[in-house]
């Protein structure tokens, strides 16, 4: 054999057993299954299930601004996020977190209302709605509030 292709060989078994080497050193760095999984399973605060209860047509009427004829009004459908435990609870407070919302609502005028975002009516909701639970000293059944619908007319 010539000096060059024992060359060539040399080069392409030490290839061969580089990517070897690169792949049993990626396999083994693996973590095991039955033992990393676990214990990172146990390390994890277990995160309860979100559930979702809805506010629907939750309907006001804006106050006017000086010199205005016309009526305005905010029509929006609230989403609760919750946790099965608390879902019951959450359903009961809905007549009271209706009430509440229309109250913060219509507190707007047209141009004010138009101003706001989204983010901004649901970071405003969800602060009065904890104050409310606050000022009765009771335990807010959901985490947040969040508009699933929003027109301004």
């Amino acid at each position: 054999m010539k000096k060059s292709t024992k060359l060539i060989i040399v080069f392409v078994v030490l290839g061969v057993l580089g990517a070897a080497g690169a792949g049993a050193a990626l396999y083994f760095k693996q973590p095991m299954p039955g033992k990393e999984g676990k214990h990172a399973e146990a390390e994890a605060p277990k995160k309860k299930p979100a559930r979702y209860v809805s506010l629907d047509k939750v309907i006001v009427m804006l106050r006017r601004s000086p010199g205005e004829t016309q009526a305005h009004y905010i029509s929006t459908d609230l989403v609760l996020s919750t946790t099965v435990e608390q879902e019951k609870k959450a359903k009961d407070d809905l007549p009271m977190l209706r009430s509440v919302a229309v109250r913060a609502l219509s507190a707007h005028t047209m141009s004010a209302a138009q101003d706001l975002t989204v983010e901004q009516y649901a970071e405003q909701l969800n602060s009065i709605f904890a104050a409310t639970y606050d000022k009765d000293k009771l335990e807010k059944p959901f985490s947040e509030v969040m508009i699933g619908k929003l027109i301004i007319e």
